[in-house]
């Protein structure tokens, strides 16, 4: 999800912002390979169905360069692996001014790139698998989607400064995937400049990439081909009414989970969910990408989702799993208090995950 830190926006609105310090590194190490997804090496065809179980993972964002070195950051890591969930995303975020603009950069809000690594190693600590999935975000109130540069050969060139720093990142921790990309839909279909932000990530990084596309976007993208897996940030719509009924939110996925098939059978790819997530407000399962759907507590909502999305997608075996956003205890984060907001930490929701996570084979 996109965000602005200090002001809680309606619509797809939420990201993690991190503080990156230069562009240097050498390749030290490569990642561990993840189960279920065989790096690639190069564009061409994967299967579309796999007989490893789906991966679960939790993301945990950073609202200031110093978050990931706090003394919360471990305690955190161990809630999360304590649910059942075997991975974490960290989520390292530069910022432009405006949409057409063709430079983003660094700042005070981006995680610094020691923190980075270190909190990879804490997850690895607590028997957890690291996803990076670098962000671009608007300095001010606005969607990453709708970053549509005046130069597109000037933007690319600072993306692939960017993404190829933190796939060298990736690669020097041992990360176990990484995403070359989130929601940028005004430029995912543009296939020639995205193959070489993927040729530019692979010279650094020989684990498994994905690109982490909105749910409206995924569809679009012109160069699944190059990637080893599907991603597809599901925040779809489950109704135009709340409820907290699980069984009809289960079968309001039924239409989704048809077009997925197809579309992984398609495109020889299985689909992760690199993002999934309802806030505690009445109503979330009408709009999960929204942080301000009302201010009615849902934290009854909110679980009925978690169990709904799970119960859908068991068993399919192009699905690759969920990364839920998000778990965000941090002091001071964001305006959206933590009792409406996405964590389930401490909520029904969390109960759900365990119910569904905890004790079930750790391979994913």
């Amino acid at each position: 999800m996109s965000a602005t830190k200090g002001a809680a926006v309606v619509g797809l609105v939420a990201a993690a912002a991190l503080f990156l310090a230069g562009c240097s590194g050498t390749d030290s190490s490569e990642p561990r390979e993840s189960p279920g997804v065989t790096a690639s090496r190069g564009p061409g065809k994967r299967p579309a169905e796999r007989k490893e179980p789906p991966l679960k993972g939790i993301t945990l964002p950073s609202w200031n360069k110093d978050d990931y070195d706090s003394p919360e950051a471990g305690t955190y890591l161990r809630q999360i692996a304590a649910t059942g969930a075997r991975w974490v995303t960290f989520t390292p975020t530069w910022y432009q001014d405006r949409v057409t603009d063709a430079d983003f950069r660094p700042t005070d809000e981006t995680a610094s790139d020691d923190s980075l690594r270190h909190i990879v190693r804490l997850a690895h600590d607590a028997g957890l698998k690291a996803m990076i999935k670098p962000h671009v975000d608007l300095r001010n109130e606005g969607d990453r989607a709708g970053i549509r540069p005046e130069d597109a050969d000037a933007w690319f060139t600072v993306y692939r400064r960017f993404i190829g720093h933190y796939a060298q990142l990736a690669a020097e921790t041992g990360a176990e995937q990484f995403a070359v990309g989130t929601e940028l839909a005004g430029t995912s279909g543009d296939g020639g400049h995205w193959k070489g932000v993927v040729s530019a990530v692979r010279a650094r990084y020989k684990g498994p990439l994905t690109y982490a596309a909105n749910y409206d976007e995924y569809r679009h993208v012109a160069f699944w081909q190059d990637l080893d897996v599907v991603g597809i940030d599901a925040y779809w719509p489950l109704g135009d009414r709340p409820t907290t009924d699980a069984g009809a939110l289960r079968a309001a996925w039924q239409p989704v989970v048809d077009e997925l098939a197809a579309f992984a059978a398609r495109e020889h790819r299985r689909i992760l969910f690199t993002e999934a997530g309802y806030v505690s407000q009445r109503g979330t399962t009408t709009a999960p990408y929204s942080w301000t759907v009302s201010t009615a507590n849902g934290d009854a909502e909110q679980a009925a989702g978690y169990e709904a999305l799970l119960a859908a997608f068991e068993g399919k075996a192009w699905w690759a799993g969920v990364c839920w956003w998000m778990w965000d205890d941090w002091p001071g984060a964001g305006e959206t208090p933590r009792k409406l907001a996405y964590t389930p930490h401490g909520k029904p929701a969390e109960r759900v995950l365990r119910r569904w996570w905890a004790g079930a084979s750790a391979a994913r």
